[in-house]
């Protein structure tokens, strides 16, 4: 039951650092000795120092001989800080609980054979699957190459984001966007295509203050670069991050336009005039993100959906109906049978003020990256 107790605790730690560690995971550790806790920590925002590194300096002597309870395998390679696993072993830890193996062919394995060849008694598997679900982002890049999407739809009940004149502020209300400030703060990126951005010149970034330590990263779909120099995006570009994935045909003077004034140009295959969105997502993950947030619009909804390359719903169902001639969430899909569009899972409801919020999942029988990632990770022993 302590144990049990113990990892819950380390997992709630890891859920502290969503949205603020990529590209390292948002790991938690508890430390104890003699059934007391000496020692917390989780991944601190831009991934250093690690959970375990800030857990055993809060712990100092008290390390020794205690339990560490880890909700990821100790890290065993050495980057710009000395290996997590040589950590816990140098502290005198004597029991090593973690919740799962890290896929990371730097690690994969060898943080507990560090361990145990240090004489660390090592146990895998304590709350494996809820460590996976902390993990979802880095488990798919780490296994697809790509980050975990989440597309975040915010409409009537009719799936309508905008009258047909484009007025959209506000369908839904404010409670509404205040979660919707908090689901950017748990996820690396924010994601919206061109339409969206020169439609509402939108900022982009988590506005609930202390959230979000690490800035916002904005990313902007655009084949062409249409993205003006003084857009709000670009404007602030110094200030918080903005990246936009573009084509190969975009023009040379706006290339340096965007790029003089602190933007990230990310060239990815186009065709017909669209960008590749599996390559753009790889693209992501190459840069090292793990969680993206995607605000719209229909386009890219549309153009991730026929690729099957969403992995989550968050759906605001404000409690109205604007009708046919007003804009729709998603872009037509072609579906030409039932047994061909995408499919979901219901994961969770809840309201939001006078509006509601739908979670949802991309439905097993889609074979979903990410699902699969979780479920290799969940099932993996040591």
């Amino acid at each position: 039951m302590d144990d049990l107790a113990h990892m819950r605790a380390a997992l709630v730690l890891a859920r502290r650092g969503l949205g603020n560690t990529w590209p390292n995971p948002a790991v938690g550790c508890v430390i104890v000795r003699e059934g007391r806790v000496v020692g917390r920590g989780w991944t601190a925002p831009g991934g250093r120092p690690h959970a375990e590194a800030r857990a055993l300096t809060e712990a100092g002597e008290a390390a020794r001989r205690a339990v560490a309870y880890v909700t990821l395998e100790p890290c065993s390679h050495r980057g710009r800080t000395p290996p997590c696993a040589d950590a816990l072993v140098g502290a005198g830890v004597t029991r090593c609980v973690v919740a799962l193996g890290d896929p990371d062919p730097r690690v994969n394995g060898r943080g507990i054979e560090r361990l145990r060849a240090a004489g660390v008694h090592v146990e895998l598997g304590l709350l494996a699957r809820e460590a996976a679900e902390v993990q979802a982002g880095f488990l798919t890049r780490v296994h697809e190459g790509r980050p975990l999407v989440t597309l975040k739809l915010a409409t009537t009940l009719d799936g309508r984001i905008a009258t047909a004149a484009g007025a959209s502020q506000w369908i839904t209300g404010s409670e509404a966007r205040r979660l919707g400030h908090a689901m950017r703060g748990r996820h690396d990126a924010t994601i919206v295509g061109i339409g969206t951005a020169l439609a509402d010149d939108p900022a982009l970034t988590c506005r609930l203050p202390g959230f979000k330590p690490v800035p916002d990263v904005r990313v902007v779909v655009d084949t062409h670069l249409r993205l003006p120099p003084a857009s709000t995006l670009a404007r602030t570009a110094r200030e918080a991050p903005v990246w936009v994935l573009h084509g190969p045909d975009a023009a040379a003077e706006r290339r340096e336009v965007l790029a003089g004034l602190g933007v990230r140009l990310m060239e990815v295959p186009a065709e017909q005039g669209r960008i590749d969105l599996a390559a753009a997502l790889r693209a992501l993950g190459t840069a090292g993100l793990t969680r993206v947030l995607v605000e719209g619009g229909a386009g890219l909804a549309g153009g991730l959906l026929r690729a099957g390359l969403v992995d989550r719903l968050a759906w605001f169902h404000a409690p109205a109906v604007l009708g046919a001639d007003a804009l729709s969430a998603v872009a037509p899909l072609g579906v030409a049978a039932l047994a061909a569009m995408p499919r979901f899972e219901r994961a969770g409801a809840r309201t939001a003020g006078s509006d509601w919020l739908s979670e949802f999942e991309r439905d097993a029988a889609g074979v979903p990256a990410s699902r699969a990632s979780l479920e290799r990770a969940a099932g993996a022993r040591l």
